[in-house]
């Protein structure tokens, strides 16, 4: 544990940002928050100061390091809706790459040598395969994909010449809430699953759409592997401290799953019981580019970080994310 080590968080008021500022703060930490708050909300703010500013804010970055006397970064700041990419590409090399590399710069320049970077399960593509490893080819489908695999190739590239200490944490589907009701999922447009059926349960949505009831899985629809959020927290304070113990620069990404996928129709049934709400589901056609199934192989995180998900059974990420947004709905 590096309990009094100073933190900052770059897109910390957003959806997993906000899960792990309070991770970190728990684990003694010294939390900075830097955000720009196009998506993120200032209600979620939890550390111990809040700057707002641009990630290719190179100057301002490198004030901010340099003032709060910063040990390691933890950079989730990224555009990460996989449709738009494909209307947008430019978009998110800039935002997602261009301004990263602002923020290596500035590190450089402050003499921060470590960052814990938010990947994605995205940067695999269709994979045949049951668990989805390490060790597989990277072979991204969409802009959004290859923008955090270019983050991860500067991360590893600038190992030896800078001395910079990466840990990459590739994220399955990132789900839940807080179960303190703290924080939890706000996108706008929401794109996500489980918020999806969630506001078809609450009545704000006339029905839910599944897209793809002929894939070759048990039930015909698309099998992922959903990890609470709070799990996500705790393997980035498990990867600060690994990144933060480690001597020698280098590069190390690794997965953060369950190893256990569920259907649409799975997630879809678990809302319905748990909110009590028998809304209307359509059933429409595949989406392009959609893969049958992903699921974690997460056997690298648990020997590297001593880290393993805990709260990620469906039922209980479902039943906090109803407590979460249903508490909001009747304030």
């Amino acid at each position: 544990m590096q309990n009094g080590k100073n933190i900052l968080v770059i897109g910390g008021a957003g959806f997993i940002g906000s899960h792990t500022t309070l991770a970190l703060k728990e684990a003694g930490f010294n939390v900075v928050i830097y955000d720009n708050f196009s998506t993120g909300h200032r209600d979620a703010c939890f550390g111990h100061e809040v700057v707002t500013g641009e990630l290719a804010d190179q100057a301002k970055l490198t004030q901010v390091l340099k003032t709060h006397d910063i040990d390691c970064v933890v950079h989730f700041a990224a555009l990460i809706e996989a449709g738009q990419s494909v209307i947008d590409p430019f978009a998110f090399y800039e935002n997602n790459v261009a301004a990263t590399l602002f923020l290596l710069q500035a590190m450089r320049t402050a003499d921060v040598a470590k960052i814990v970077f938010s990947s994605t399960a995205a940067v695999y593509g269709n994979q045949d395969m049951d668990l989805l490893s390490e060790g597989l080819p990277n072979e991204p489908v969409n802009p959004y994909g290859h923008s955090k695999l270019m983050v991860e190739t500067m991360l590893q590239t600038a190992a030896a010449p800078y001395g910079l200490t990466s840990i990459a944490l590739r994220y399955f589907n990132a789900s839940g809430a807080d179960p303190e009701g703290r924080t939890g999922e706000r996108h706008d447009p929401e794109t996500h699953l489980i918020p999806l059926l969630i506001q078809a349960a609450l009545g704000q949505r006339d029905h839910f759409k599944i897209f793809g009831t002929d894939y070759d899985t048990p039930d015909g629809t698309c099998i992922r592997d959903y990890i609470h959020v709070s799990d996500l927290a705790q393997g980035h304070v498990a990867a600060v401290n690994r990144a933060l113990g480690q001597s020698q620069p280098g590069f190390e990404g690794m997965n953060l799953g369950t190893g256990t996928g569920h259907s649409v129709r799975e997630v879809v049934d678990t809302v319905k019981r748990v909110s009590g709400s028998d809304f209307r589901v359509e059933l429409c056609p595949r989406r392009a580019g959609d893969p049958a199934k992903l699921v974690a192989d997460a056997c690298r995180a648990k020997e590297l970080l001593d880290w393993e998900a805990t709260r990620s059974d469906l039922e209980t990420i479902v039943k906090d994310a109803w407590r979460f947004f249903s508490g909001r709905s009747a304030g």
